[in-house]
């Protein structure tokens, strides 16, 4: 579709001689259009197979993520109060729409933000005391935290092909880790015999200082030991090589492996194709992989191998999809990720909820709940407790490219019900499944602009 459509631009240029130029892009315009057919066929195959329980947890880790934003904004202030006014840089952030104010957005939620008036009539918003209560114990649980956050980024670092990783870089994980808000400042000299602080004429970069074999070892092995019983399992005395683990695999209860179109049976996952590539060997993520051939097969399953490392690094087992594109050289993963993601369903899950999609590990929930919940992942949850949000999204069932939990943003949810209730979501037709030949094609998965477009 893309070379017709590319092909049928340069035939009405060469026809007008020229003279209808302006009513097309230049020729470095001419890939926006690629990337907006690709990003429609995401969105196609995407919706055909939602999980509706992960769904509804994304929208709820976004509504405490934006109520969060808010928040940090007030601590950097005096006696953690300012104006209302200085609150609306946050707009973008919040995903608020004209004529919708953060003024709005704020008093959404009394338990969290106080606002006053002044003698002057200057509304002031400021945290409340239950706020101040969850401040203090989030730098409490944070400390704590540290030292496992210090692991994870080393291991990272292990992970990368130069053993280094950009600190700008490493900030879009900063609170899906748990790191510290000053950890740029301060943090990143705390642990001077793990890793440190190097300057490149890029920026800063964080290095490892010393390789530590009993990390090199994946969580999966760790998993797997742990069911052995093999206590051995945990350390690795020789340099990481191969490993033939298979990744665990979990569908939602109406999954079925095809659907039926124009009579004919489509499969989605096909079972021998599934078992070929669990059995197969694969290099570990923490092993050299300059040699892999991209494109191979064992290319593509060290790829799931480092992804499924790296959510598991995630507090809440899950990471907005932008974060991981930035590491593709680092970690030696293929150009087109999106689709390696949606290819392996079953081992991870994309939520293709509001403008930026989100990845998650799908063995680490049941329903919409993380099995393994650490304090600080609790932590988030006592903010949500004190918000208006009841969890009754409308449109959960539909396709919307803003949805950024709107009825809480917009003030339409409905507060009356329990806050567990999820009474607006109705199930999926289970035939209605993409096939997994729909993947099989070479469309860049790029979720740019839509806005943009080559004909006027």
């Amino acid at each position: 579709m893309r070379a017709t459509c590319l092909r049928d631009c340069l035939t009405e240029l060469l026809r007008g001689g020229g003279q209808g130029y302006s009513r097309f892009c230049c020729p470095a315009q001419l890939t926006i259009v690629r990337s907006m057919t690709r990003s429609r066929s995401v969105r196609q195959r995407s919706k055909k197979k939602r999980v509706h329980a992960l769904e509804v947890a994304t929208e709820r880790w976004k509504v405490v993520s934006k109520v969060l934003t808010v928040v940090d904004a007030l601590k950097k202030e005096e006696e953690h109060v300012t104006p209302l006014k200085r609150l609306e840089i946050l707009r973008p952030q919040l995903g608020l729409t004209k004529p919708h104010k953060v003024a709005h957005f704020v008093r959404r939620s009394p338990l969290l933000f106080e606002v006053c008036r002044d003698s002057r009539g200057v509304m002031w918003a400021g945290l409340s005391p239950q706020a101040e209560a969850l401040v203090e114990e989030e730098a409490r649980l944070l400390e704590e935290h540290s030292h496992t956050a210090a692991e994870y980024v080393t291991r990272l670092l292990m992970m990368s092909v130069d053993r280094r990783l950009a600190i700008d870089k490493i900030a879009h994980f900063r609170r899906e880790m748990g790191l510290p808000h000053d950890f740029r400042t301060r943090w990143v000299h705390m642990f001077p015999e793990q890793f440190r602080v190097v300057r490149l004429e890029d920026g800063e970069y964080l290095e490892l200082v010393s390789w530590n074999p009993n990390w090199a070892v994946t969580e999966l092995e760790k998993k797997a030991a742990a069911l052995t019983g093999d206590a051995n399992a945990n350390s690795n005395a020789g340099p990481p090589g191969e490993l033939s683990l298979p990744f665990p695999m979990k569908f939602p209860p109406n999954f079925r492996s095809y659907y039926k179109f124009r009579g004919k049976v489509h499969h989605y996952v096909r079972k021998g194709n599934t078992e070929q590539f669990q059995k197969m060997a694969y290099l570990s993520p923490y092993a050299e992989a300059r040699g892999l051939t991209p494109g191979s097969r064992e290319f593509d399953k060290r790829a799931v191998a480092v992804m499924h490392e790296i959510l598991n690094f995630m507090l809440e087992k899950r990471l907005v999809t932008d974060h991981l594109t930035h590491f593709r050289h680092e970690f030696v993963m293929p150009q087109k990720l999106m689709r390696l993601l949606l290819k392996h369903y079953g081992i991870f899950y994309v939520s293709e909820r509001g403008k930026r999609f989100s990845v998650f590990l799908t063995e680490s929930y049941d329903g919409t709940e993380l099995i393994q919940k650490c304090p600080l992942v609790r932590w988030k949850e006592k903010v949500l407790q004190l918000t208006s949000y009841r969890g009754r999204i409308k449109n959960l069932g539909k396709f919307t490219e803003l949805s950024d939990s709107e009825d809480y943003l917009f003030g339409n949810d409905d507060s009356s019900g329990g806050t567990d209730s999820i009474l607006d979501v109705k199930s999926e037709d289970s035939d209605d499944i993409m096939d997994d030949g729909a993947l099989a094609d070479d469309a860049e998965m790029d979720l740019g602009d839509l806005s943009d477009c080559c004909v006027e």
